[in-house]
């Protein structure tokens, strides 16, 4: 399972961060990101960056502390075949989002900043958990916001009430 703890930062929080990861973080690397979310009662997307692409179903609701996910590469050059085969299965796009991310990595723990166009700033650190050990696994992750100087994380209530805007403006707001 993986398991996830994010936050909204603001810029000044995002470079302290950056220079935090830099100095005691193994860095990954960076990507300029293009997911799209398609509509239907699971949680279906495809990703892309300027390597690779995948398509990804995770089960449970958006910004639950952990869920079950399915992640399938595919060839980067078959990405806008395969968007068009959902849209012609009867999935049509719901969202778009398009972000610069920074990955690094320390203790089988990811850490992602993300810079998404139109949606903000975000800490999120991930990692895998067995099951049953997930609840765990997520207070370890919470109680390591406090160290990156976030406190706690940005509650569900936020991140689905900035979902929801983002979901209703973002074809203005990617442009």
């Amino acid at each position: 399972m993986e398991v996830e703890a994010r936050s909204f930062v603001s810029d000044e929080q995002f470079v302290d961060i950056k220079k935090m990861l830099d100095a005691d973080y193994g860095f990954i690397k960076e990507l300029k990101e293009v997911t799209v979310y398609f509509t239907g009662e699971k949680d279906l997307r495809m990703r892309k960056n300027e390597t690779e692409a995948s398509v990804i179903l995770k089960e449970g609701k958006l910004h639950d502390d952990f869920r079950k996910e399915f992640e399938i590469g595919i060839k980067l050059e078959d990405f806008d075949d395969m968007v068009e085969l959902f849209r012609i299965l009867g999935y049509d796009i719901e969202i778009e989002w398009h972000r610069n991310r920074l990955e690094y990595e320390k203790g089988g723990m990811k850490v992602l900043l993300d810079d998404t166009k139109g949606y903000g700033k975000i800490l999120e650190l991930e990692k895998m958990a067995e099951e049953g050990s997930e609840a765990a696994a997520h207070a370890e992750l919470e109680a390591m916001m406090y160290g990156f100087g976030i406190g706690k994380p940005t509650s569900k209530e936020e991140f689905n009430a900035r979902y929801e805007n983002y979901k209703e403006n973002w074809k203005t707001l990617i442009r």
